[in-house]
């Protein structure tokens, strides 16, 4: 059995509760900043607020726009290609660089929960590759003891 669906399916559902979950953590920053009225260093708290909400939309998009990746890999039991895996190698970046800085900000879970998301991508992008095949009979392949390729018993033959 292989575990490369049920993985593609658990990053997609991971990245989007994290999508969400950052999208709103940022928004309820916003709002807090908003209200407190308060300058940090001479900022204007307005500008501070815009931006907090402006940067939780745009990772939330971010991570929703990594987990509809993940989710059409799950849907079509294929490796991401192009974008896709650039997207996602882009996102267990992020992840190991946040799980770098919560350790010292948040704390041991938080690293934790960065980790297994790092890891789950990895997993999902080695996953794919790994069950990649060559085909019999490719150009430079050597195939026989004579040079001709090989070709395997089950494929039928044309007179």
């Amino acid at each position: 059995m292989t575990v490369r669906r049920p993985v593609a399916w658990t990053v997609a559902v991971v990245l989007f509760a994290e999508a969400a979950g950052v999208a709103a953590l940022n928004w309820f920053l916003g709002v807090v900043v908003d209200r407190q009225n308060m300058s940090l260093a001479g900022l204007d708290p307005d500008a501070m607020s815009v931006s907090s909400k402006i940067g939780g939309v745009v990772f939330g998009l971010y991570f929703a726009l990594c987990g509809l990746v993940a989710l059409l890999v799950a849907l079509r039991d294929r490796p991401p290609a192009g974008p896709g895996r650039i997207l996602l190698v882009s996102a267990a970046v992020v992840h190991g660089l946040l799980g770098a800085f919560t350790w010292g900000l948040v704390g041991p879970r938080a690293f934790l929960f960065m980790v297994v998301v790092l890891a789950l991508i990895v997993l999902l992008l080695v996953a794919y590759d790994a069950g990649e095949e060559p085909a019999a009979g490719l150009p430079g392949d050597r195939g026989g003891d004579d040079g001709s390729p090989v070709i395997p018993p089950s494929a039928p033959t044309t007179p």
